[in-house]
């Protein structure tokens, strides 16, 4: 494959990510030494990407519907994002962001492991270099996940995947390979192996704001998940819950107390004492204005007929749905066409000029959590058929994030997904979810063929589980091309009237986003499109 250039962004100041939108006009080499264990940690906090992408991969998932002109955009850039398109508009929650943001936290490692080698990588130092390689496999991870296709066993050697950054920039126009989505995991899983086991988290004050031990199993688990190596992502979730998963997962029932109050739930939701929030992330990005109970950027939303009809207020193996079914609950607002909302992302907002009153939007990401690690686990048992370990987990999800007094059993996972007998009036999977007749079951098409029915019907419980567990975290996207699910874009009207828009078939390009378009200027091949 061609070398192609790419643009990096600098490390200015203390080895600190800047902005990109110079194009490095400023030498590498101009930067504050590191010459000390301290500065090399100090270093490291640098290194996790504020620009989470969030709101744009949950606009572009199914977990949003149009409202039309019931409602506005937050800006150009959400109908971008609504829209599949070649994304030009730039923001904090664009994919030129997410680039820049993830170059320059993986740049901060690089620079991070070139000074521990040039020390002779003393084992003083062990920690620093663990946690640098950790950093630079995670950002790699998220790079090639919104920019490559999904990974593939009989195409993911020749799929475009992103640039594997391995050295300090020393140069203002460096040189850089577009790898293939193979390739580029093959060097995450390196980089993770290699990292994991020297996390030690006496290393931090703040552990939570770091790689620590859990976070880096958690990571781990997801990492495999999508690699489809799952006695792995069985052997890293273990060391996440241990014996006892309850001990980590979230205590969902606490939340009951504070309903009706958004900014409580969303501010006691990202608290580093809690156990099953593994990494947090402070973030410039919108989603603590678009999903919050405030008419903002409702024009594409998480409408109430959305969620009665196919995630947190649908019917489910928990019975039919009411309204204290969950703990940590779904709350319903009829303006704006209809919207509902989970709170998770408090308001943050920082303050640039207090006089002036302008600032930026902030707000913190929970990464990683246990009860979404768990649910990895009983993802890799689903595929190794082992059912009944599946069925404990997905029964301790249920009993702690819902009331319901059923108990989840093989049998019932079974009855509740199942097809049910055609109708031969309507020979066209009639079971399965259509646009205008949606349900929670949408038909999967996996790169590797189901091995039984009670496999796919686990399958369908599991991704009903996850989009619940994983609302508005902008991963439902990444089942979405996991799993071959072909969604559909719509617009209702106030009567719940639905149009449809568009739709994305399993093998669409638009599935890979489009790399940034001062990226393409600058010589990288773009990813391929539809004529």
């Amino acid at each position: 494959m061609k070398n192609r250039y790419l643009i990096l962004c600098t490390l200015v100041g203390a080895g600190v990510t800047a902005s990109c939108d110079h194009f490095l006009d400023t030498l590498p080499d101009n930067r504050t030494e590191v010459d000390s264990d301290e500065k090399i940690t100090t270093l490291l906090v640098s290194g996790y990407d504020e620009h989470p992408g969030i709101v744009l991969t949950e606009m572009m998932s199914d977990n949003v519907d149009s409202r039309g002109s019931l409602a506005n955009a937050y800006n150009r850039l959400q109908d971008e994002q609504f829209a599949w398109a070649d994304m030009l508009e730039t923001s904090n929650d664009s994919p030129k962001a997410v680039w820049d943001g993830c170059y320059g936290a993986i740049a901060v490692a690089n620079h991070a492991l070139q000074v521990i080698e040039e020390a002779g990588n003393p084992a003083r130092l062990n920690p620093q270099r663990g946690e640098a390689l950790l950093i630079r496999a995670y950002h790699h991870f998220r790079l090639v996940n919104l920019f490559g296709l999904h990974y593939s066993k009989s195409s993911g050697e020749t799929d475009p995947g992103v640039p594997y950054a391995t050295e300090p920039e020393t140069t203002v126009a460096p040189h850089y390979e577009r790898l293939s989505v193979a390739e580029v995991y093959r060097k995450i899983g390196q980089d993770l192996e290699e990292g994991l086991p020297l996390i030690d988290d006496n290393l931090y004050t703040m552990p939570k704001y770091h790689f620590n031990r859990k976070a880096a199993h958690a990571f781990a688990a997801r990492f495999y998940l999508y690699y489809g190596q799952y006695d792995k992502v069985i052997e890293h979730a273990n060391e996440v819950l241990g014996e006892n998963p309850l001990n980590v997962l979230r205590r969902v029932i606490e939340f009951v107390p504070l309903q009706g109050d958004y900014s409580l739930i969303s501010n006691e939701y990202i608290l580093p004492k809690h156990e099953t929030n593994l990494l947090l992330i402070p973030a410039y990005c919108y989603a603590a204005s678009i999903f919050r109970n405030t008419s903002s950027g409702k024009k594409y939303m998480y409408s109430q007929y959305l969620s009665t009809t196919e995630v947190s207020r649908s019917s489910g193996p928990w019975g039919t749905y009411r309204s204290d079914m969950f703990y940590h609950r779904t709350s319903t607002y009829s303006s704006s066409g209809g919207y509902a909302c989970v709170p998770k992302y408090p308001n943050l907002f920082q303050y640039s000029d207090r006089v002036a009153g302008v600032g930026y939007t902030r707000t913190v990401q929970v990464a990683f959590t246990a009860d979404e690690t768990l649910l990895c686990r009983a993802e890799a048992y689903i595929m190794r058929e082992e059912y009944d370990k599946a069925t404990a987990d997905l029964a301790l999800w249920m009993s702690n994030h819902t009331s319901s007094e059923v108990t989840l059993t093989r049998g019932l996972i079974n009855a509740f997904y199942a097809d049910p007998t055609p109708d031969p009036e309507q020979p066209e999977d009639p079971h399965y979810y259509t646009w205008d007749k949606p349900t929670v079951k949408k038909k999967l098409n996996p790169e590797t063929p189901l091995l039984s029915a009670e496999q796919e019907n686990f399958l369908h419980c599991l991704l009903h589980f996850r989009r619940i567990e994983t609302l508005f975290d902008g991963l439902r996207w990444y089942d979405i091309k996991r799993y071959g699910i072909v969604i559909y874009r719509r617009e209702l009207d106030a009567n719940n009237q639905i149009t449809l828009l568009d739709s994305l078939p399993v093998n669409d390009p638009r599935r890979a986003v489009q790399l940034p378009d001062p990226v393409i200027k600058a010589g990288m091949a773009p990813n391929p499109r539809n004529k």
